[in-house]
């Protein structure tokens, strides 16, 4: 990690240059919430948000849980929010256990930041950009397909991964070409998921006014009341809502951060909360729970039940939610790949920016890559649907790093400070979302998450600690980054 460092500062000056080349401040309040938004309604809200209302059992069950998990996530990111203010870096929980674990132990101290990044860079948000662009490409193909008659299911398949490709490929090109132009697309494709929310909401009002009001006079009738049964209602509602400490992975791209991550948290996750709780509320008062719980995408059965000629917008709805979902969750691991490229813990060359675009466009290629191995490689929804309980053991991890950092770093000025409980109440949360999956549906795959995890302790000790790397082999590959994406080492300056 030193050699890194000093290899970045020996690069950080070139004759005759005026301007320093690195991440600039892009993102205000209005995109910082945005960010969120987009991270945090994926395709899950109309597509499958019936598990919490299966595990429930009722309809007044099912709000309760929606609604307490919209706190309890709201909680979960104000936390984020103060060690974003105590650790102004991006890269959220990579940079809080560097700055709370790295100075306790030379060997252990930075294993988690690693083990993080480890995860997260090569598996987890890789494999969700992949479904989620394949979920887009699903809801945007299978209309066109019923339209001109549908092809047989091994081409209707292929058609829709080449779709997905395509996809990938614009998504990995904006956020190579500029920030600003992420932030226009992302602004665009943020507004237009809040409206589709808004027209399933304004369905069920309508509803509602013209007394269709059976399915939710049944209250709390059928409520399931054993511990297991709430435990995964709530697993599910938390999954819903994950994406909350987005905003935390792009610190160091967020204006005035100490006061912006704060608001945007305060305002996005409520305005979350809000839209899933009235978008269950309009569900349920048009379908039944049977009916919901057997649809293969609820918010397009409503839009046939209650949209008529109109119930395109549904699908559009879900094409244009997971396109800017994708997008935004790349932007976000490309700058955690950035800061671990920083620290030695990736390639080196992956913290280089474009000298004049002032993107990292090595680090952004390379999670395109990986996206694109996934999307190629087959059914991948399984993996996903097993990665909730190591986010939640990432989170679980930071609120520990949290009260760390509050008696190792107490002297630094903290202009947001959430009280004391709360890191410790999400902490009680993440643990128990960590064991409630593998005690109720114990599966293989976990096996497969913890093996991968810990696969990367040897790769730690001998490549980071030992700096057994192959030297000339790395500073060539380096070398080729740069002159392949004219990428340089941030701070250089720019003629």
């Amino acid at each position: 990690m030193a050699e890194s460092s000093k290899s970045m500062e020996a690069n950080a000056s070139v004759p005759g240059s005026t301007q320093n080349v690195g991440l600039k401040r892009e993102l205000g309040l209005f995109s910082a919430i945005n960010l969120i938004l987009a991270v945090m309604i994926g395709s899950g809200i109309f597509v499958s948000p019936a598990s919490a209302l299966y595990h429930s059992g009722s309809v007044g069950m099912c709000i309760i849980v929606w609604t307490v998990c919209g706190l309890v996530s709201l909680l979960g990111a104000l936390a984020f929010a103060e060690l974003g203010t105590v650790v102004p870096r991006s890269g959220a929980e990579y940079a809080y256990f560097m700055d709370a674990f790295g100075p306790l132990h030379s060997f252990w101290g930075h294993l988690p930041a690693f083990l993080y990044s480890w995860l997260m860079v090569i598996i987890i948000r890789p494999a969700e950009i992949a479904v989620i662009v394949l979920t887009f490409s699903e809801y945007l193909c299978q209309p066109l397909m019923d339209l001109f008659c549908a092809p047989d299911e091994y081409t209707s398949q292929q058609l829709t991964k080449a779709v997905a490709l395509v996809a990938l490929g614009i998504i990995t090109y904006i956020n190579v070409s500029s920030v600003k132009l992420y932030v226009k697309v992302q602004n665009i494709f943020g507004s237009f998921k809040v409206l589709a929310c808004l027209v399933v909401i304004f369905g069920g009002v309508y509803e509602l006014c013209v007394g269709n009001t059976e399915n939710l006079s049944k209250g709390f009738q059928g409520t399931s009341y054993a511990p297991q049964d709430i435990a995964l209602a709530f697993y599910h509602g938390l999954w819903a809502y994950d994406g909350w400490s987005a905003v935390t992975t792009v610190t160091e791209e967020i204006k005035q951060p100490e006061k912006n991550i704060p608001r945007s948290i305060m305002i996005s996750v409520p305005i979350v909360t809000a839209l899933y709780v009235f978008m269950n509320v309009a569900y349920m008062t048009v379908l039944s729970i049977p009916e919901m719980v057997k649809a293969n995408a609820v918010a397009v059965t409503f839009g046939e039940r209650v949209l008529g000629p109109c119930a395109f917008v549904i699908p559009l709805g879900v094409a244009l939610s997971t396109f800017g979902c994708a997008l935004s969750i790349q932007f976000g691991v490309t700058r955690l790949c950035y800061v671990a490229g920083q620290d030695g813990f990736m390639l080196e060359g992956f913290s280089y920016v474009h000298y004049k675009r002032l993107t990292p466009s090595p680090a952004v290629v390379f999670q395109g890559i990986i996206a694109f191995l996934f999307i190629i490689s087959g059914d991948i929804v399984e993996l996903i649907q097993f990665a909730s309980f190591l986010i939640w053991l990432s989170y679980g991890t930071a609120m520990l790093a949290l009260l760390v950092l509050r008696k190792t770093k107490k002297d630094v000025p903290r202009p947001y400070k959430v009280p004391t409980w709360i890191p410790v109440f999400i902490l009680m949360v993440a643990i128990y979302l960590v064991i409630t999956p593998i005690v109720t549906h114990p599966d293989r795959m976990y096996l497969f998450a913890l093996v991968f995890t810990l696969s990367g302790v040897p790769v730690y000790y001998w490549c980071i600690c030992k700096g057994h790397r192959p030297k000339t082999i790395m500073n060539k590959l380096t070398y080729f980054l740069q002159v392949l994406f004219e990428a340089v080492p941030p701070h250089t300056k720019s003629q």
